[in-house]
């Protein structure tokens, strides 16, 4: 997965093919010890996948941009939900946050592509039906 408009020497690809999930940064400093792997945290009531730690994200600096993929089971979304509805949460203070996302229905995959560190280190895919008019924010 490339991050659309960086050379693909640039970019940084962390994956973790067990939970489905590929993190891809361009910064000026990512540590050797950035990577990816599996939350202890309980997902949102919504999730579509298990949890993800984002490891030594905030010793990430200078960041240019952040693509962060998983992989989701739409079996899991509710009845009548529409399968574009899905997005990247992260886990904040407040609660699990949705991300502007981009869903692929044939790969089953939602990425989120930022152009700073997400808001929390733990991310999920999860259903999101903050667009529907309702003020209500499922993930």
């Amino acid at each position: 997965m490339a991050i659309p408009g960086y050379d693909s020497s640039t970019v940084d690809e962390f994956t973790l093919e067990h939970v489905g999930a590929r993190v891809d940064v361009v910064a000026g400093v990512v540590p050797e010890r950035f990577g990816l792997r599996k939350s202890d945290r309980d997902p949102p009531v919504d999730a579509l996948a298990d949890p993800v730690d984002v490891v030594a994200l905030e010793d990430v600096k200078a960041v240019e941009a952040m693509q962060i993929a998983l992989v989701y089971d739409p079996s899991q979304l509710p009845p009548g939900a529409s399968p574009t509805d899905v997005a990247v949460a992260a886990r904040t203070d407040d609660g699990w946050e949705p991300l502007e996302s981009t869903v692929d229905l044939e790969e089953t995959t939602v990425t989120a592509t930022l152009n700073d560190l997400p808001p929390g280190s733990t991310v999920v895919a999860g259903y999101d039906d903050s667009d529907d008019g309702n003020g209500d924010e499922v993930v």
